[in-house]
């Protein structure tokens, strides 16, 4: 018989220990060597671009103080750059300084003995997972290492054959000096013993005490009148019923039914913000961000329900963008008007559209969010839904059986995985549509961003 290495488990936490250890100095020291280099690197950076716009500062010349700081924030390292004039007004701010954190550098220039401006260099922060990743052939390594040495303590420190006859000696001989004692052993008087293994005897009390805890549970099982078993069976089903229903009803929303009528859907658009970037925006940005959101939303469903196939479909409001989205209503006017589709399409319409205007904005180095849609006739449910299902870019759709006609002959959908609620289970997801209708909304896009211009 092989036996196991004595406190292999706890030697496995102190490897364990030293792995983490080790990588977290790894961590510290690049960070601080990469931060000192990045600090001598901004400096150098910020004498540079002073000798080379002392000129542009005294004549206060933006122009060419913009194209001087935005090729100097080309760099990787370089978050923002602020160029102030003497009196501290702001010259030219370049970058995205209030996105990312970072080492913030300031030097004053200075044109003999007079001050001419200033400039403020802010440097991204590099972060740990990245350091990581540079460092990953030593961090592997040293993980393979650490597990080598595991696996020889292991193989090393097994009990060997003279060990395990001397403790049996040792075993046998406690046993014959004392024949009543066949519970137990006590450590102190077989200390001599090479190994710290539990004693035959515990070994066989303590199965004497698992019987005998059995055998009792058993008996008093057996003794329980049926009754109360059929009391406990039925209290413990009532019980799941009742999480089921707490789960499946949410607060001020009627019970969900697949034959419900339905006359109206909302469209709800809400950021896909991970890091609550929006919230930390100055008025400044914010403001004229959320304006441009919702006149695309506007025009959107203006140059949508301009389509022959939503005949009858009208807008109950025009959508306005807070920190926590919008929200557009559309009724049908005839029992002809597919305003399922109609929602559909518009929610659709307006994530391709905050698709390109995202990837723009990204491009030009301005804030912009991603963004997820719903569409439903149960305006709380489905916000629910897209704060705890939904996904960046995604659209869900939750509709009785005579919206999912509407919609059955130009899109595909999909349900949610491993749904835990009623609106879950009766959610979808959109997962593509048909050529006639992507085109139709391709041309749409294109209007809207025409008339945009």
């Amino acid at each position: 018989m092989t036996y196991l290495a004595p406190r292999q488990g706890l030697f496995a936490i102190i490897v364990l220990v030293s792995f983490c250890l080790q990588t977290l100095l790894l961590v510290i020291s690049t960070d601080q060597q990469l931060t000192k280099n990045r600090e001598q690197k901004g400096e150098q950076t910020i004498s540079q671009l002073i000798d080379e716009s002392r000129l542009s500062l005294e004549n206060k010349d933006r122009v060419s103080l913009s194209v001087i700081a935005n090729r100097y924030t080309s760099e990787q390292d370089i978050a923002s750059l602020v160029i102030k004039d003497g009196k501290g007004e702001v010259l030219v701010p370049v970058g995205n300084a209030p996105m990312q954190k970072g080492i913030t550098l300031t030097q004053i220039a200075t044109e003999g003995d007079a001050v001419i401006g200033s400039v403020a260099l802010t440097l991204k922060d590099i972060s740990k997972g990245e350091i990581i990743a540079m460092q990953w052939p030593f961090v592997i390594g040293s993980l393979i290492f650490h597990l080598l040495l595991w696996v020889a303590y292991g193989y090393i420190a097994r009990p060997t054959k003279e060990q395990i006859n001397a403790l049996s000696r040792d075993i046998d001989n406690f046993r014959r000096r004392n024949p009543g004692n066949n519970t137990g052993t006590d450590n102190d008087s077989i200390s001599s013993g090479r190994l710290s293994h539990t004693t035959f005897g515990e070994g066989q009390a303590v199965h004497s005490e698992m019987d005998n805890y059995l055998q009792t549970q058993h008996t008093h099982e057996q003794n329980v009148p049926s009754f109360i078993k059929n009391s406990s069976a039925s209290s413990s089903d009532t019980a799941y019923n009742k999480i089921d229903e707490d789960n499946a009803v949410m607060p001020n929303v009627a019970k969900l039914s697949a034959t419900r009528a339905f006359d109206s859907v909302s469209v709800q658009i809400m950021f896909h913000d991970e890091y609550r970037m929006l919230e930390r925006l100055t008025p400044e940005m914010r403001i004229p961000y959320l304006a441009l959101c919702t006149q695309l939303f506007n025009q959107a469903l203006t140059e949508l329900l301009k389509q022959p196939l939503l005949s009858g479909v009208s807008a109950v409001n025009s959508p306005v963008f807070d920190e926590h989205g919008a929200c557009a209503v559309l009724k049908a006017n005839s029992s002809h008007a597919k305003v399922a589709l109609a929602g559909v399409m518009l929610a659709k319409l307006y994530l391709m559209l905050n698709k390109i205007i995202h990837d723009k904005h990204i491009e030009l180095s301005r804030f912009a969010l991603p963004a997820k849609a719903g569409v439903s006739d149960q305006e709380l449910a489905m916000k629910q839904l897209l704060k705890t299902v939904g996904r960046k870019e995604q659209l869900l759709i939750l509709v009785p059986n005579a919206g999912l006609k509407q919609i059955g002959n130009h899109v595909q959908v999909q349900n949610i995985k491993r749904p835990t609620t009623v609106y879950e289970r009766e959610c979808v997801v959109f997962d593509g549509g048909n050529a006639a209708m992507m085109e139709r909304l391709a041309d749409v896009r294109d209007a809207v961003l025409m008339g945009g211009n």
